[in-house]
């Protein structure tokens, strides 16, 4: 019983650390830091002339449906027009996007014929570039009209090497529970990267929005599920910070339905496994030890043990019952019951159309821990591919 009791404490520590833990931990030490040394300070925003140059890059394959809108955001962003550029690389597109494209001089499009996943498609694009910084963002994305120059003031930043814009995740109309659960995911993890970025640095940067210096690009793998987290990350491990910023957002609708959602997330779960082990070098504490810690606090966690440890969780607390353990192993077991049958009853109302956020929530927590055993298989047949499946948007 005590080897039960040891593993019962031990993944319900982590499975609390991960999820609530953690930002709380982080909270506390962001505000004794800012007692110990006062509020960050903040870089003037650079006139025009100290502007460095810039340039959008759209990785893109089939977009023909976003292409007018898409320009039409991108045209009306506040930045120098003589030091900006706006690039497209269409990867394998065999639709009208390179067509449509034509109809903008201003636009660069750097197409292959042959469709060989995004991160080829990224590699292609920095071959190309010309400008001192790079933007990337997607091309059902929008961003706001002063997101180039809030990117170019943390810039200035000489500790800075990548900026990570905020992802902000929109249903189209009310009711719709895939994108409201991805919105509030995308909450919590604005608020954590925010912290993050003001302890050190956030952890990864999202492929919506994100800057580098071209000049700390490193080669990502062609096969990468995560080419946004792996570049961003590289230049973690080469001794800059990723800077983040909510004044700088990217606003997408959330995916069309939970299957679509269900894509998303086995290949991120994927991606942040094949991530780890690429990345493994900065397990080591004895190398960057903040970031060790906020790495494995924030990602590593989330990306491979605490799905696990759930699910050691219930079946330890099972056995403690079972053998009789006492009453506040069996007040365990009730609230995790109560909570999985949240979950399903989440599951039922998504599928019978009923509207409840609570139940929702617990559903959507679930559903993406249950996603990273599906990320496993994925893995295992999709490894060697960095072709994207596009989840449909609402």
């Amino acid at each position: 019983m005590l080897t039960l009791k040891i593993l019962f404490w031990a993944t319900l520590l982590i499975v609390f650390y991960t999820y609530i833990g953690y930002g709380i931990l982080l909270y506390i030490i962001i505000r004794l830091k800012r007692l110990l040394k006062g509020a960050p300070l903040q870089q003037a925003m650079p006139v025009d002339e100290d502007l460095p140059t810039m340039t959008l890059m759209i990785c893109a394959y089939n977009e023909e449906d976003v292409v007018k809108e898409k320009m039409e955001n991108t045209l009306a962003l506040d930045y120098p027009k003589d030091k900006f550029r706006i690039m497209w690389v269409t990867d394998g597109s065999n639709d009208h996007t390179n067509e449509l494209l034509k109809a903008y001089p201003e636009v660069d499009i750097v197409f292959s014929p042959e469709r060989k996943g995004k991160t080829a498609a990224l590699k292609h694009g920095l071959r190309e570039l010309k400008t001192r910084y790079v933007t990337f963002t997607d091309a059902n994305t929008m961003i706001n009209s002063g997101a180039l120059r809030e990117i170019a003031r943390l810039f200035s930043n000489p500790t800075v090497g990548c900026v990570s814009g905020e992802k902000r995740v929109a249903a189209r109309k009310a009711g719709e529970m895939a994108a409201e659960g991805e919105g509030l995911y995308w909450r919590y993890e604005s608020t954590l990267k925010r912290w993050d970025s003001e302890l050190y640095s956030a952890m990864g940067a999202a492929g919506e929005l994100y800057a580098i210096d071209p000049k700390l690009c490193r080669e990502v793998p062609d096969e990468a599920l995560l080419d946004d987290f792996m570049l961003s990350m590289y230049v973690v491990q080469a001794g800059k910070r990723i800077a983040y910023t909510p004044e700088a957002f990217a606003r997408e609708y959330g995916s069309a339905n939970i299957y679509e959602e269900s894509k998303r997330k086995r290949r991120i779960a994927a991606g942040g496994l094949q991530s780890i082990w690429w990345l493994r070098s900065m397990l080591n504490p004895l190398h960057q030890p903040l970031v060790t810690f906020q790495y494995v606090s924030h990602r590593v966690l989330r990306w491979s043990i605490t799905p696990i440890a759930m699910v050691l969780l219930l079946l330890a607390n099972i056995a403690l019952v079972a053998m009789g353990a006492g009453t506040f192993y069996t007040v365990m077991l009730i609230l995790q019951a109560i909570f999985y049958l949240m979950a399903l009853a989440g599951w039922l109302q998504n599928r019978i159309g009923y509207k409840n956020k609570l139940l929702y929530t617990a559903y959507y927590f679930v559903f993406m821990n249950f996603n990273v055993f599906r990320g496993m298989a994925y893995l295992k047949s999709h490894g060697k591919s960095g072709a994207w499946e596009k989840a449909k948007r609402s």
